[in-house]
């Protein structure tokens, strides 16, 4: 990279602070005391020290393996009970989130076709004999869930 190509990022980071500065974008409680560029060679990022103490870096907020999968179902549960339930001798990373995210899809589908079948019946709230006709009129569902019997669902 090129003096020019650094001097632009530099110049384009240093308006950034400046934007951060005037528009105030910060509660005002929050006491900053420094503004802190780094230019590497393929980013510039900006780091806001806070004059708390240990350098700016703050309390870090932790985020849970769901949250950076985007998932609603619990990861971290679902790869516990895996290692627990003794179903190999090693587990992959990726094997606790395709099985959340493969349980999140097969729910969402049958709570969607189960809210259908609910709304067809002008019902407000699903009950199991909703999920049993949602389940038996759907081809794929009615395939996978074959044998499995819902208590109350007629």
């Amino acid at each position: 990279m090129n003096a020019a190509c650094l001097l632009k990022q530099e110049k384009k980071s240093i308006l950034l602070v400046e934007a951060i500065k005037h528009k105030s974008g910060f509660p005002q409680t929050l006491n900053l005391t420094y503004y802190v560029i780094f230019t590497s060679k393929t980013t510039s990022s900006l780091a806001i020290m806070s004059g708390k103490g240990k350098g700016g870096r703050g309390e870090k907020k932790s985020t849970t393996s769901s949250a950076k999968a985007g998932l609603q179902f619990p990861v971290g549960r679902i790869g516990r009970y895996i290692r627990q339930g003794k179903y190999a001798s090693r587990m992959g990373a990726g094997a606790p989130v395709y099985l959340a995210a493969v349980l999140e899809y097969l729910c969402a589908e049958i709570l969607e076709l189960a809210g259908n079948a609910a709304r067809d019946n002008k019902k407000s709230r699903i009950v199991p004999r909703h999920i049993t006709l949602a389940v038996k009129n759907d081809e794929e569902l009615n395939k996978l869930l074959g044998g499995v019997t819902i208590a109350s669902g007629g």
